[in-house]
């Protein structure tokens, strides 16, 4: 069996996701959940960046802790694009792990997304 990548982060990441979804629920706009997100990310005195530019071009929605990227979503579903979008992000920034976070879904569930470069 696999060890769990930065699991007191992620754990930590999720709860928060979890409470702004309790909190906004899930018909806000990307950018709401967003602005939301990086209030209560500096309340836990989280480090990270926001539209933080990983290559030309692309930017991620928030790295935080220079370990974990989360990649927010308001759509009705995460589809296989989302996820190779986050392959690429997480290939070319060398990062271990990946959330992506759907805040539109009624029952919030964060997907853990490995670098399959480096865990392939």
């Amino acid at each position: 069996m696999g060890k769990i990548i930065y699991p007191e982060l992620s754990y930590k990441i999720t709860g928060i996701c979890f409470k702004l979804h309790r909190e906004l629920g899930r018909f806000c706009r990307e950018i709401q959940y967003g602005n939301r997100l990086e209030e209560l990310l500096k309340a836990e005195g989280l480090i990270y960046k926001r539209e933080y530019e990983i290559y030309p071009g692309n930017k991620v929605d928030f790295l935080i802790d220079d370990r974990i990227i989360l990649d927010i979503k308001a759509k009705k579903f995460i589809l296989k694009e989302d996820y190779f979008q986050m392959q690429r992000y997480l290939q070319s920034s060398g990062k271990e792990l990946g959330l992506i976070t759907n805040f539109r879904s009624v029952y919030l569930k964060p997907k853990r997304v490995l670098n399959i470069k480096l865990f392939g």
